[in-house]
């Protein structure tokens, strides 16, 4: 059944996607260009919605085997945990519990850094990870504040959401790179045949990925925002399953972490799963995370 839900909201964000930039296209009067131009914009769009989803949807599937090589996660094996593993296994249980999640897989990763993360395809496949220094820095109350606020991002769904977002920007990324690309290279051929001078397929293929990347980041400020948001989310469910002056605690050791504490470098191919990263000033356009006063002000004045 869950299965069928993910695939379902897989396959209705297609059609949203889809149905949103053929709008756009036909008013803004480009689908005409593009006709009169020779070009089929409905297959180009049905192409690039095709591949920035599915892109991203493979990203997702991967991703529990993909942070387990780039982190080196060690697995705690339930049979064999003693000691710290099995506290930290018994902790992670109790609050998945309380979430009512089922027991995710559970690990954790030799890094001087105080972070953690979740991720995983869906809320009965995730993985829960803490890094030894989270686990050497932190006390038990504060520890309980970071698995909460993974495991509400198990419970909230947050891995698929963020996926299918960045597979909405994708897909715009694709499209509009792609057409805007073609009006330009349209424009150099039409001085090369006036013997000015223009581009070949070389030039044209240049121009694409320029466009690709300037349209990802101006969709990775997007992308951005919608993680910020999750976040404050994140927290506040952290602080039901945890109590909220845990969470505070957390968020307040994790303020002081960063002021004096080494930085993971690894980590930033996943900033936007951990439960904090660094960022400010026009950074903060594109921080993952919102800072952490705002965090911990939010916890301070909602009400439970």
């Amino acid at each position: 059944m869950a299965l069928f839900r993910r695939f379902g909201l897989f396959a209705i964000t297609n059609i949203v996607v889809i149905s949103t930039i053929a709008f756009l296209v036909r008013v803004s009067g480009l689908g005409e260009y593009l006709e009169r131009s020779g070009i089929s914009y409905s297959g180009l769009l049905l192409f690039c919605t095709i591949w920035g989803m599915g892109g991203a949807f493979i990203s997702l599937l991967l991703s529990k085997v993909m942070v387990k090589m780039s982190m080196g996660v060690q697995i705690i094996d339930p049979k064999n945990a003693s000691g710290w593993q099995r506290d930290l296994l018994v902790r992670v249980q109790r609050l998945a519990q309380g979430a009512g999640l089922p027991m995710p897989e559970v690990g954790y990763y030799q890094s001087p850094e105080i972070n953690a993360f979740a991720t995983g395809p869906s809320r009965d496949s995730a993985l829960v990870a803490v890094s030894t220094g989270l686990l050497n820095g932190m006390d038990s109350a504060e520890v309980d504040g970071v698995l909460g606020h993974e495991l509400t991002h198990v419970a909230n769904g947050d891995m698929v959401t963020m996926t299918l977002v960045q597979g909405v920007v994708n897909s715009f990324v694709f499209f509009f790179a792609w057409i805007v690309s073609q009006i330009i290279a349209s424009q150099l051929s039409r001085r090369d045949d006036e013997g000015r001078g223009g581009g070949g397929f070389f030039m044209q293929y240049m121009i694409q990925q320029v466009l690709v990347m300037v349209f990802g980041l101006l969709g990775s400020i997007v992308v951005a925002y919608v993680s910020r948001a999750r976040e404050f989310r994140a927290d506040a469910g952290g602080a039901k399953l945890a109590g909220r002056e845990n969470m505070i605690r957390a968020l307040e050791r994790l303020k002081v972490a960063f002021t004096h504490d080494p930085v993971d470098q690894r980590g930033e191919s996943i900033a936007t799963l951990k439960i904090s990263n660094r960022g400010g000033g026009l950074a903060s356009l594109f921080a993952t995370h919102p800072p952490l006063e705002e965090r911990i002000a939010a916890l301070r004045a909602r009400a439970y």
